[in-house]
């Protein structure tokens, strides 16, 4: 299979038809290569049913039982909830199902399922809620088995895309490969071809941890090699735009009512160091949450101003967009920022208030822009763009950075970044950046209060909850999973919210948000929450870039042992931002000793680089069948801790391929050159030209 069969549309597939093809165009499938590298989410292993009483609390079970009795429904504010009893000759469990009320009807006393679900306990019983329900005979072949889990989308089953899948490989077969052999030798690296196959259909662990390194070790490779290309080519760009220090930024440091800290100062220093030098800067600011990364962009937005230029802040959400406007707002009113005249553009401004936001920019009238990227249109013409800062820079690809920059001639480049790195990965994965850390906290902040507790603890952790809501609070509730049946055995959005409504007082106001709502929709629950229109908000990762709302006071996260550290104490930052005491509750819903161990450096810690530190020396494989770790530079595949080998030994390779061929120009290096060109590295992009 060559390149252009590759590119071939996936309705040409045996069994998929036009109607099909659109569901499969939906999730961003539209060619047999988009379907081959359109990887699981998670993997289900089947494991030989267990009597009532062997099943263990907090992992998924499977259990042969009897239903009991009869089966009741009842209604809890607008929440249906179905419960039954199931038994074998050992013990009972408990089954509840919520919104589903067609059960009622469906099942029988007397009738035996195989019940699979996350097992809890309540008083002397075991509990299922919600677990999936398979006849006998359709739970035998599935024993043994690892099966994939893929993304899908309304319509779309995933029986469909893994028969899809498979037959994809089946004319897969003369795909050829394309890393020296010297490379997957000296790394253990096995096949390109058969990494695909088995991310895919792993017949066990090893197998599947051995294809994800070596796609892995694809990521990493390219995107090296597309940071070296790119600062060799900084390194070249005369400044065009040299400025001077202003008394506007003097000013305004001797107005604010705090002192910056000794690493905001040399990160300060740093800055103008670049802006005044013979060369572009391409800088990163990288400090924790909360560390006062934007009073840096702050004053190098009002440099740019003084000296006669523009400056532009791009922002990775509408919500954060917004709040920064107001916030610099604010500021220019209070201090008297008189050079500075800023301006909001995003996608949610009609199509009047764009164009004359466009005519603004275009005509020099303001000088500081902030928005999201929508700041990097065709339409939006800059009239001599200077600075371009973005800001949680590992939301943004290095591409989008440079598209931003492109925008003006010789343009200064500042990333801003709360994702606390350790150092030795950060050189490597920020390669065409300079990195300024900050890495001292503001005086006079709360210490965030923080407990690792295992599931028991949520009768506790609910009360607590209502007290603070009580006392005018607000509280944020994350869940690994948007919807039931995404991945068993960890908490979901949807089901969670429903169990809370029907758990907390009726004063509480509840809601939810998940990254599959429409960003509109998002918007408006992330203003509500900061309005103090919701109490509890039950998300997902999604807020972990939110938007800063002092009264939260509480962050629980449920089964934290999903996630990497530095991705909880990135959650952790949603609170602590306000005069009252904040706290954060773990819920560790594993037995396992290690992972008891591994979180318990966030209850000694609340040190975002000595977390990860930590986490790049205890990561272990990450949980291949759970939650994949997000937000962190955004592999596909790829986990800088964990495979943080892989990362050092892409930089050494990529190093040694441009040392003997920096322009890629060899025939070997046809398909990288290619790569290092294209967006992404797509699978189309890793076959042979």
């Amino acid at each position: 299979m060559g390149k252009r069969e590759l590119q071939e549309s996936v309705i040409e597939l045996k069994g998929i038809g036009e109607k099909t093809g659109k569901l499969f165009n939906k999730i961003g499938v539209n060619t047999l290569g988009d379907l081959l590298y359109y990887f699981p989410r998670g993997y289900d292993l089947f494991e030989e049913p267990r009597r009532a009483c062997d099943l263990k609390e907090n992992i998924i079970c499977a259990c042969k039982l009897t239903i009991i009795g009869s089966v009741t429904r009842r209604h809890v504010r607008n929440l249906s909830i179905v419960a039954f009893e199931a038994a074998d000759e050992t013990g009972r469990v408990k089954m509840t199902f919520f919104n589903a009320p067609y059960l009622v009807n469906s099942i029988k006393s007397g009738s035996t399922y195989i019940f699979r679900g996350v097992v809890r306990r309540k008083g002397n019983f075991f509990s299922m809620d919600h677990p999936k329900m398979y006849k006998v005979e359709e739970y035998a072949p599935l024993i043994g088995s690892l099966q994939p889990r893929y993304p899908l989308t309304k319509g779309l089953s995933n029986n469909t895309v893994m028969k899809a899948v498979d037959k994809a490989f089946i004319s897969a077969g003369g795909l050829e490969e394309f890393m020296p052999y010297e490379i997957l030798e000296r790394l253990h690296l096995i096949g390109y071809l058969e990494a695909l196959r088995k991310i895919h259909f792993p017949k066990n662990a090893d197998e599947l941890e051995n294809a994800r390194r070596r796609l892995a070790y694809n990521e990493f490779l390219v995107f090296v090699l597309k940071l070296r290309l790119l600062k060799q080519n900084s390194e070249e760009i005369k400044n065009n735009y040299p400025m001077i220090e202003v008394a506007d930024t003097t000013r305004l440091l001797e107005q604010l009512p705090y002192r910056l800290t000794g690493a905001q100062l040399r990160a300060w220093e740093d800055i103008k160091r670049d802006l005044e030098s013979d060369h572009v800067m391409n800088r990163l600011i990288q400090g924790d949450v909360g560390s006062g990364k934007t009073v840096l962009a702050l004053l190098s937005l009002i440099t740019a101003a003084a000296n006669g230029y523009q400056g532009a802040l791009m922002a990775p959400t509408e919500v954060l967009a917004a709040q920064h406007f107001e916030s610099f707002k604010s500021l220019i009113k209070k201090y008297d920022i008189k050079c500075l005249k800023v301006a909001l553009l995003t996608g949610a401004l009609s199509a009047k208030d764009k164009k004359e936001v466009q005519r603004q920019i275009s005509e020099g009238e303001v000088n500081c822009i902030i928005g999201t990227n929508a700041l990097i249109q065709d339409k939006v013409i800059y009239k001599n763009l200077a600075l371009v800062i973005t800001d949680e820079q590992h939301r943004f690809g290095v591409r989008q950075r440079g598209t931003f920059a492109g925008k003006g001639e010789g343009t200064h480049v500042l990333a801003m970044s709360a994702t606390p790195i350790p150092r030795t990965l950060a050189i490597i994965l920020y390669g065409d950046l300079s990195i300024s850390i900050v890495d001292e906290l503001p005086g006079g902040r709360k210490p965030i209060k923080n407990c690792v507790v295992g599931t028991g603890y949520r009768p506790t952790a609910y009360k607590f909850i209502a007290d603070q809501v009580a006392s005018g609070s607000q509280v944020y509730v994350i869940c690994p999973m948007i919807e039931e049946g995404e991945l068993d055995g960890v908490e979901n959005v949807v089901s969670y919210t429903q169990m809370l409504r029907a758990t907390l007082p009726e004063s509480v106001n509840i809601e939810m948000l998940h990254g599959k709502m429409k960003p509109a929709q998002k918007d408006a629950i992330m203003e509500a929450f900061a309005r103090k229109d919701i109490d509890v908000l039950v998300s997902t990762t999604v807020i972990e870039v939110g938007i800063n709302v002092p009264n939260a006071t509480v962050m629980m996260i449920e089964n934290s042992e999903r996630f990497g550290l530095s991705q909880l104490h990135q959650l952790r930052g949603r609170v602590g931002r306000g005069e009252k005491q904040s706290y954060c509750i773990f819920i560790n819903s594993s037995d396992d000793e290690d992972a008891a161990k591994r979180l318990d450096i966030m209850n000694r810690s609340n040190d975002g680089f000595v977390i990860a530190e930590v986490d790049l020396k205890q990561r272990g494989p990450g949980d291949l069948f759970g939650v994949r770790q997000s937000g962190e530079l955004c592999f596909k595949v790829g986990d800088i801790y964990h495979d943080s080998d892989l990362v050092r030994e892409s930089a050494m390779d990529a190093d040694r391929i441009l040392s003997t061929d920096p322009d890629l120009l060899l025939p070997q290096h046809n398909v990288l050159k290619e790569l290092v060109s294209t967006k992404s590295a797509n699978f189309v992009d890793f076959t042979t030209l």
